[in-house]
């Protein structure tokens, strides 16, 4: 119905048609039947859940399937998607301003904007940004031209990236000692380094179980803030027991550059005026050649070596997109630039939520909870602040949802399946934990953190079996002291002991 001023009016409001605005559309329009929801995206198709399943109590798997509205308002009749971009928010008067001249009014509003990919530059037609599988899947159909490419970051996408890459030379570039590190411990990348090699599979080989200390010497070194950021580090001799060649380079076509990040972008006019040298593609470690080839884009990485490319991909994490909505509007922002969030989805202004990629859990997480912008607490924060906003609508209270408790993801990186608990790389935990490990190479990899003989987190690489019993025992956080190295054992059935 219009309200003032020709504007229409709805209970409720969502901006994003990304997982998290889509699941909170769809679950206030089950609760409110016969409420209209707007639902306002910038794209024709939004991002639906397809495939859904819970695997445990906290680690749901499901399929992301990009969909035209047109099916989502068929589901969902009360639902009316509004496709355009958000150009203003009125917070006091609670009104949306649409880029195609509406305005719509609401009780309460959700922001679900999603963040955008975080480009090394902006503006440089040979810099592509890259922010979920789905763009890398698109993007590996591009890739049919390119002779090389320059990839730049060491999350997930990097690393599904770079394993997809086939028939092209890739210059992989990570500010880490180790590949994947949003995900990983050196030694879980080392264990999937050779699938990036492999065009044979391995002999499984058991390498030693061992408890590991942190490495000390950068551990002081470091100040006290930026300790509690970074995961852990594995001690030195975590490497015992698996063959490994130098994570330098290897087979395939991909060589990487560790501990470095990218200075300078030159276009070719401006490299040939440099007059300096780029490099060949790296055939070992002494055999280091100069490029005679003219590229249409170099990069200088500030360990000072030069590679032309046909292009650079930007897989250095995302940014929030809060542009539209901070205009005349007085949010908090975290630090990460997301709008914060309280326990119940709620930003600082009234009547306004927000969820997903944009916004910053602002509460005192569980110990074994901490916010990361993937595509499971896109959907979870959707549909809990759904079930906010109508508890407030209906004046009734709520509880915060158990899906916060603890930190639990499954993916799959180099067809493995990857679970990552709690956690997982120790974040947060200084120097006080000990992390115990099993692994088999070529079939799977289990890591474990303990503190205080307490199970925090957990990575499980392969076909375990592990999780249910290690999220238990990371939720009721029994004290495992007496079980030693045994809790790890092969030929102990550690499900016996928990059931």
């Amino acid at each position: 119905m219009a309200g003032p001023g020709g504007a229409a009016r709805g209970r409720f409001a969502v901006v994003g048609g990304g997982i998290a605005g889509v699941t909170c559309a769809e679950q206030l329009a089950a609760e409110f039947p016969s409420e209209d929801i707007f639902l306002m995206t910038a794209s024709p198709v939004i991002k639906a859940v397809t495939n859904f399943k819970q695997v445990s109590k906290t680690l749901e798997e499901f399929d992301v399937e990009e969909q035209p509205s047109s099916l989502l308002e068929k589901r969902y009749p009360n639902i009316r998607v509004i496709q355009s971009g958000v150009k203003q928010l009125k917070s006091d008067e609670h009104k949306i301003y649409t880029e195609d001249g509406k305005e719509y009014m609401y009780e309460k509003l959700c922001l679900c904007a999603g963040a955008k990919p975080k480009l090394i530059v902006e503006g440089n037609p040979y810099v592509l940004g890259i922010r979920d599988t789905d763009s890398a899947q698109a993007f590996q159909k591009n890739l049919a031209q390119a002779e090389r490419i320059v990839v730049v970051g060491n999350g997930g996408i990097a690393l599904e990236l770079v394993y997809e890459i086939q028939g092209c030379e890739v210059i992989w570039a990570i500010k880490d000692k180790a590949i994947g590190n949003t995900f990983f411990d050196a030694g879980a990348a080392e264990f999937l380094l050779p699938k990036l090699t492999a065009d044979s599979p391995e002999t499984p080989i058991e390498c030693k179980r061992t408890k590991y200390t942190l490495e000390g010497s950068e551990e002081k070194g470091r100040p006290r803030g930026a300790s509690d950021k970074l995961g852990s580090a594995l001690g030195p001799d975590w490497h015992e027991g698996l063959q490994l060649r130098g994570t330098k380079e290897f087979s395939h076509k991909v060589h990487i550059e560790i501990l470095c990040e990218v200075k300078k972008i030159h276009l070719q006019q401006e490299f040939i005026q440099l007059q300096q040298t780029s490099l060949t593609f790296p055939k070992g470690e002494k055999n280091v050649e100069a490029d005679e080839v003219l590229w249409p884009v170099y990069v200088e990485l500030t360990n000072g070596k030069i590679y032309g490319c046909n292009f650079i991909v930007s897989a250095t994490g995302v940014v929030p997109n809060v542009e539209p909505f901070l205009d005349g509007n007085n949010f908090a922002v975290g630090e990460d630039g997301g709008l914060e969030v309280d326990r119940h989805m709620h930003t600082s202004l009234p009547d306004v939520y927000a969820a997903g990629d944009i916004c910053t859990a602002a509460w005192e997480p569980s110990p074994v909870w901490h916010q990361m912008r993937l595509w499971t607490q896109a959907r979870q924060m959707g549909w809990y602040a759904a079930k906010c906003m109508a508890a407030d609508a209906l004046g009734e209270s709520i509880d915060m949802d158990f899906s916060f408790e603890l930190f639990a993801h499954i993916t799959k990186f180099f067809n493995y399946k990857v679970v990552v608990l709690g956690k997982y790389n120790a974040q947060g935990l200084g120097s006080e934990h000990e992390l115990m490990l099993r692994c088999t190479k070529g079939h799977e990899y289990v890591k474990v953190v303990l503190q205080n003989g307490r199970m925090m987190g957990a990575v499980l690489i392969g076909e375990t079996d592990l999780e249910e019993t290690f999220e238990n025992l990371i939720l009721n956080q029994m004290d495992l002291s007496a079980y030693g190295e045994d809790l790890l054992n092969p030929d102990i059935d550690i499900e016996d002991y928990f059931d």
